[in-house]
């Protein structure tokens, strides 16, 4: 006879879960996102969230940290372009921003201009796995690496908000020559030029 209900917790039921959160974060943002909708998606007790990551904003910082770790993209960038890696890091970031993970990344940016909360949990998210490696590979004085990456998160994250998220065009269709030609100078500048 088949059993009814939600599964017990197994080996398989972690991963089941970040599947579904994963799909119903970038679906229905944080705030449309129930614990008990993720549970009922990966066939799980509601139960099982907590136990496995303690809530769901743990779960959130869960999903958002699985699909694509960008510090070995910074490292490959930094470490082969170190007199122009601007256009480099842009190649390699539009091309995540377009990707399952990176509209998943995209959603949640949507999500946090809502919630002061999510706001904190994307902050950490880019601080811990995006903007300390970038520091960590920078050639500049370290005394002067966060005014610097400060200013580079300023460019990027205002390139993906017009972009993928408000979508003001010509840029929300430019091709990917377009904006490296125009912004991959500005990055330069931010990673090893003059600031001041």
């Amino acid at each position: 006879m088949a059993r009814r209900g939600p599964r017990p917790g197994g080996a398989d039921t972690r991963a089941d879960i970040l599947v579904a959160a994963e799909r119903a974060f970038a679906e229905q943002g944080y705030d449309g996102a129930t614990v008990r909708r993720i549970a009922a998606t990966a066939g799980v007790d509601p139960s099982m969230i907590n136990h496995h990551f303690g809530g769901k904003d743990e779960l959130l910082m869960a999903v958002l940290e699985l699909p694509m770790d960008p510090q070995p993209m910074v490292a490959a960038v930094l470490g082969a372009s170190p007199t122009a890696p601007g256009a480099a890091l842009l190649r390699r970031a539009l091309a995540a921003w377009e990707s399952g993970p990176g509209q998943l990344t995209i959603g949640m940016l949507r999500s946090s201009l809502h919630r002061d909360r999510t706001v904190g949990l994307v902050r950490q998210l880019l601080e811990r796995r995006v903007l300390a490696p970038i520091m960590a590979e920078m050639t500049v004085p370290e005394a002067e690496r966060p005014w610097r990456v400060s200013l580079l998160a300023t460019q990027m994250l205002g390139l993906i908000m017009m972009r993928y998220v408000i979508r003001i065009e010509p840029l929300a269709s430019a091709d990917h020559d377009q904006i490296v030609t125009a912004v991959g100078p500005t990055i330069d500048r931010y990673l090893q030029g003059d600031v001041d």
